[in-house]
């Protein structure tokens, strides 16, 4: 369609349109982050570990292959929660239906264990939720979960643990859960700290949003043209169609 000799405000209507169908790069004039946004109730979220012969994914690149192996095409994907050195979840992990690790209510030090830490689950009729760890309880209706922290949002207010203009820095991601059931995942495409990350997604009007990782993160979506395919990660949420 050619729109050079449309009028003013019928130009200004049609790009506001194709606006409200895409998954913006950043929220208003903020560069800082990328989001993408999906509904839970239409989309296949999925939690992934290892493949079928039993080894670790680590990578996007390894994930893709693995759903494309399996006749399905990878939408988006990214790093879902803490891990240790051998790739093993530090918390929670439910792979459909089943316990992989159980949940770790231990204290020490590091960024999981900031009070409170969280946990997101897909449930097997596709609801999504964020809970903090204490609240937490598997009813057997549960299909996937994973388990980190710190909780960035708790009720709607950042976590009080979190120190405004604090100079510990890093790229970081993480999750929210909107009250219509929309998800967003969201990384920081430069190094921000906690505060600011919570606070991004209290601009998005979450309630709850869990911390996910940080200078090891990555995002793919295509979508966006945002492909990097590297990654040395435990659980990977992927996105597949």
């Amino acid at each position: 369609m050619k729109y050079q000799n449309l009028p003013e405000k019928i130009l200004l209507i049609l790009l506001i349109a194709v606006c409200l169908n895409c998954n913006e790069k950043s929220n208003g004039e903020d560069e800082t982050f990328a989001t993408f946004t999906v509904d839970s109730n239409e989309t296949n979220i999925e939690f992934f570990l290892k493949d079928d012969e039993g080894n670790y994914l680590k990578s996007i690149e390894n994930l893709k292959s693995y759903v494309e192996t399996n006749g399905k095409r990878l939408r988006f994907a990214m790093n879902g929660g803490m891990y240790q050195e051998d790739n093993k979840p530090l918390g929670l992990f439910i792979q459909n239906q089943k316990t992989i690790t159980p949940l770790n209510t231990r204290e020490a030090k590091g960024n999981f264990y900031i009070k409170p830490n969280g946990v997101l689950f897909i449930t097997i009729d596709r609801k999504a939720f964020i809970s903090r760890t204490e609240n937490f309880t598997n009813d057997g209706q549960i299909k996937f979960a994973t388990q980190s922290g710190p909780m960035l949002l708790i009720d709607g207010e950042i976590n009080p643990e979190f120190t405004q203009n604090s100079d510990n820095v890093h790229i970081r991601n993480g999750v929210c859960v909107l009250e219509d059931n929309r998800v967003i995942f969201a990384i920081s495409e430069k190094r921000v700290n906690f505060y600011d990350f919570a606070q991004h997604f209290k601009n998005l009007n979450c309630k709850n949003a869990l911390y996910l990782d940080g200078f090891v993160s990555r995002m793919y979506s295509p979508e966006q043209k945002i492909e990097p395919l590297d990654g040395n990660f435990g659980v990977i949420i992927g996105i597949t169609e």
